[in-house]
C-alpha cells in the first residue's frame, strides 16, 4: 500500500489520504508531476492474529478419526544399533537422544538414517501380515508421463549423437592406421637402403679380391649376425692378414699418448741422477767434447732394412 503525505500543493483532500489509491490514479498523479521522489512512503500494516478456534477443533476431530494402520502407516521407534560404532567400541547415544548434537550435520543425518532402518524392519513384517505387496511385480506397466512424439524426438537425437560418435571413432582409427602405414613404409624403405648398401659393399670387396664368396647374390648377408655378435665371431677367428702384416712390421703398438709424462714416483726417484752427466759435463761420450750418438735418417734406415 502506498500513501501520500499531506501537502496542500498536491491537490488531494485529507479525506483521501487514508484511502488506497488505484493504479490509474497513481499514473495520472505521476503524469501530472504530483508524485515526486520522497513523497511516497510505503506503510506496512501490522499482521492480524487470527484465532480460528472452530477450524482448529475441526482439524483436531479429523486427526482423532480411528483409521486402520494400513491407511496411516505411522510408526514411532528408536533408531537401529550403529554396528560400525559398536564394532569400534564407540559410545552409543542413549534412547532419549540427549547425546545427539543437532548442530552436527553428519551425526544428525546418521540418526535419521538409522531410525529409518529400524522403521523398515518393523513395517515390512506388518505389511506382509496384512498381505500388502511391498515389491513391484515384474509385469508392472507404468505409463510414461511424456508423449510418444517427444520420446521419438529424444530417440532421434540419441541416434544422431551415436552416429556422430561412431564417425569420429572411425576417422580416428583411419588416422592411426595412416600413421602406422607411414611408419611401416619408412621402415621398409630404410631396410631396402641398408640391403642395397650392403650389396654394393660386398660387390666392391669381391671386385678388389678381398673375398671370393658370392653369397651376397643369394641374400645370405641378411642372415649373418650383425653388431656385437659379428664382432665376437671376428675376434674368435683372429686378426686378418693385413693386421698380421702390420703387427709384424710395426709392432703391436700400445699407448703412446702421455707415455713420457712425469709422475710423482718418477719425480721423487733420483737414483739415476749423475752430476757428471748433467748440463753437458759428461766427458768424451757425452757433452761438448765427445761424439753424440746420432740416429740415422729415414732413407738410411730404409736401406738398412732392405739389406737385411
Amino acid at each position: 500500500m502506498v500513501e501520500i503525505d499531506e501537502d496542500p500543493q498536491l491537490g488531494f483532500d485529507s479525506d483521501e489520504d487514508d484511502e488506497e489509491l488505484s493504479d490509474s490514479e497513481l499514473q495520472e498523479a505521476f503524469a501530472t508531476g504530483l508524485l515526486k521522489p520522497g513523497l511516497n512512503i510505503p506503510l506496512d500494516k501490522p499482521k492480524k492474529a487470527i484465532n480460528n478456534v472452530e477450524g482448529l477443533k475441526k482439524c483436531l476431530a479429523e486427526f482423532k478419526k480411528s483409521l486402520p494402520w494400513a491407511e496411516r502407516l505411522d510408526l514411532t521407534n528408536q533408531p537401529a544399533v550403529d554396528i560400525i560404532a559398536k564394532a569400534e567400541g564407540k559410545q552409543q547415544p542413549s534412547e532419549g537422544n540427549e547425546n545427539i548434537n543437532a548442530e552436527d550435520d553428519f551425526q544428525r543425518e546418521m540418526y535419521f538414517y538409522r531410525q529409518a532402518q529400524a522403521t523398515v524392519l518393523l513395517a515390512l513384517p506388518k505389511l506382509h501380515k496384512l498381505k500388502i505387496p511391498t515389491k513391484r511385480p515384474e509385469d508392472y506397466f507404468a505409463e510414461m508421463a511424456k508423449t510418444d512424439q517427444h520420446m521419438q524426438k529424444i530417440r532421434k537425437m540419441l541416434l544422431l549423437k551415436q552416429t556422430a560418435m561412431e564417425k569420429s571413432e572411425k576417422a580416428k582409427k583411419l588416422r592411426e592406421q595412416r600413421k602406422y602405414g607411414k611408419k611401416v613404409q619408412t621402415q621398409v624403405i630404410q631396410n631396402r637402403q641398408k640391403q642395397k648398401k650392403a650389396m654394393l659393399s660386398a660387390v666392391k670387396k669381391y671386385q678388389k679380391g678381398m673375398t671370393d664368396k658370392l653369397e651376397f647374390l643369394e641374400g645370405d648377408q641378411d642372415q649373418r649376425p650383425k653388431g656385437s655378435a659379428a664382432k665376437k665371431q671376428i675376434n674368435k677367428k683372429g686378426p686378418n692378414a693385413k693386421k698380421k702384416y702390420k703387427d709384424q712390421r710395426f709392432g703391436f703398438g700400445g699407448k703412446k699418448k702421455g707415455s713420457k709424462w712425469n709422475t710423482k714416483d718418477s719425480h721423487d726417484d733420483v737414483s739415476g741422477f749423475k752430476t757428471k752427466m748433467a748440463h753437458g759435463k759428461g766427458g768424451k761420450k757425452g757433452g761438448k767434447g765427445g761424439k753424440m750418438n746420432k740416429r740415422p735418417g729415414k732413407e738410411a734406415r730404409r736401406k738398412m732394412k732392405a739389406r737385411k
